[in-house]
């Protein structure tokens, strides 16, 4: 399970969805986000597994890695959609003792599942396609206006990048811990769910020291190459809007606009 966890990983290629800005890829993924968020019908998501299937198909990354990212959070899909099957009222379909399933609460059920689904293949496909330095580039640029009421835009971007690209090395961290146990008896697979909240507990204290001898590490990293932040800093290689970005900027605009005329 923790193996398929795909957040924060980089997928390397040679692509023109990996060759765009991170500047853009972060407002259409932004984009994108609200468009989820205007719809209210079963129609419109045909637009979103379109834009969705040639992104991909661009990137060239394997479906089956993309969805692989899924399998984690199955369960939060799962309690939405049985949140949604049973406490919506309506038109009774199917009673189940005191709980009455309706068409309403179907419908809805289906539709936040599907939402919660493209929401997060979606986002994924940004850190996916954007190597950790693009991606702290991209955040520093579009938060430096905030500069101007004392925001620390390199600082911000770094601790957010560093924070994400930080996921899979602590799951990995977290797997090894976990055989490790497992070779000296533990057991986290047996009993009911409690218990095996319970057993997950043990696990808690290598992972905090390994997060904080990792985190040591880079500190003294970052310091013995003389890190000193964002002042006087400068790049190889500068951030250039090409025309492919301002049409990935088109086609996510065209997306939102079609689906608010469709809502409305």
């Amino acid at each position: 399970m923790i193996k398929d966890i795909t957040i924060g990983q980089y997928f390397p290629g040679d692509t023109v969805v990996h060759k765009l800005d991170p500047r853009m890829k972060i407002i259409v993924t932004f984009i994108f986000i609200i468009s989820l968020f205007f719809i209210n019908d079963f129609l419109p998501y045909l637009f979103i597994v379109t834009f969705m299937v040639t992104t991909i198909l661009l990137s060239k990354i394997p479906i089956k890695y993309i969805f692989k990212g899924l399998k984690p959070i199955m369960i939060i899909i799962l309690i939405t959609f049985v949140i949604n099957l049973f406490v919506t009222d309506g038109k009774t379909l199917l009673e189940i003792g005191p709980v009455d399933i309706t068409e309403e609460g179907l419908y809805k059920a289906v539709f936040m599942a599907l939402r919660l689904v493209f929401l997060i293949t979606g986002t994924s496909l940004l850190t996916l396609t954007t190597s950790p330095i693009s991606l702290t580039d991209g955040i520093e640029h579009l938060l430096n206006p905030f500069k101007r009421i004392g925001v620390p835009a390199h600082e911000l971007a770094m601790m957010m990048t560093i924070a994400l690209r930080f996921i899979p090395t602590l799951l990995e961290e977290t797997d090894k811990i976990m055989k490790a146990q497992m070779a000296r008896g533990a057991d986290f697979e047996s009993g009911n769910i409690l218990n095996r909240a319970k057993s997950l507990v043990p696990l808690l204290v290598p992972l905090f020291v390994s997060a904080f001898r990792r985190a040591d590490e880079l500190a003294m990293a970052m310091e013995a190459r003389c890190y000193r932040g964002g002042e006087n800093r400068t790049r190889m290689k500068q951030l250039k809007l090409e025309k492919r970005d301002y049409i990935s900027l088109g086609v996510a605009l065209i997306l939102l606009i079609g689906i608010i005329i469709y809502r409305v």
